[in-house]
């Protein structure tokens, strides 16, 4: 399909119709619709059920519980040491580098704003002014947990509704904003490089966002929502550990403070990334 036409298409069809349909879709239990469809997934996208807990396609009670399926004990060793920064993600890089003057990068000609990202909030945004970013993109055959960087404690959550374009080169090369203008769920931690942000963008045809903590959280009623859980007991999770899900698949963007980490000089756009390996350094 042609890019112009495939971001016109983008901007009129029903977005969020279109994603509950295919949430609905994506939860029937009907053996004779998920089964052939979920074989037709795994072919397509060539997935490999060789690392899944469960290999057989076919035992998954819905197509979700096999898009979020976990994985072999093993399958992914978390780098270890105090200073290193584990992948959070499978998938590959989109961008990553500083964030200059209140603007993340997100493809050639096109930036967003900081502070739009993480919903508006100058008190949020000023712990990442002049920082480090890093945006992994999970495509569809991917692992769709996500998992924590480094031991973290967590801070408070920011539901920020939004438009739900799909995230690929395409989109990010051409609608502006992108990643600050979908819907995404902002997860404030503290962590021994100061503070951390884990920022789960939706897209077309996600279904839903969920954490650890309290379930399935996006999509709800469309208007901001901070939860604080500073002011409650703490909610600590260890480097390695799962911290969230894609019900069908997105985007993770991460952030942290100036001076706090460096991320691996072989990181670039377009690197493949998996889950617990080394992906930068405490500074």
């Amino acid at each position: 399909m042609h890019p112009k036409l495939f971001i016109f298409l983008q901007y009129i069809t029903p977005q969020h119709l279109l994603s509950r349909a295919a949430g609905w879709l994506a939860e029937t239990r009907i053996g004779g619709i998920k089964n052939p469809f979920t074989k037709w997934f795994v072919e397509k996208y060539k997935v490999d059920m060789d690392e899944a807990l469960e290999e057989d396609y076919t035992a998954y009670t819905c197509f979700n519980d096999f898009f979020t399926r976990a994985l072999k004990e093993g399958a992914r060793p978390i780098v270890e040491g105090e200073s290193t920064i584990a992948g959070c993600a499978d998938g590959a890089i989109s961008q990553l580098g500083e964030i200059h003057n209140g603007r993340i990068f997100q493809a050639k000609g096109q930036d967003y704003s900081l502070l739009e990202l993480v919903g508006g909030d100058p008190e949020v945004a000023a712990q990442f002014t002049g920082g480090k970013f890093a945006t992994v993109y999970l495509s569809p055959k991917d692992y769709h947990r996500v998992h924590m960087p480094l031991d973290g404690v967590l801070q408070r959550m920011i539901y920020v509704p939004g438009e739900l374009f799909s995230v690929n080169t395409t989109t990010a090369e051409n609608v502006p904003r992108l990643f600050a203008r979908n819907e995404r769920l902002v997860c404030i931690f503290d962590t021994a490089a100061g503070p951390m942000a884990m920022i789960l963008v939706g897209a077309m045809i996600v279904a839903a966002i969920e954490t650890v903590w309290a379930g399935q959280v996006a999509p709800v009623k469309r208007q901001i929502r901070t939860t604080r859980y500073d002011e409650q007991k703490p909610i600590a999770l260890k480097k390695g550990e799962e911290m969230g899900r894609f019900k069908l698949g997105s985007t993770v963007v991460l952030l942290f403070g100036a001076d706090r980490v460096n991320w691996l000089e072989e990181l670039a756009a377009e690197t493949p990334v998996k889950v617990g390996e080394h992906f930068g350094d405490l500074i």
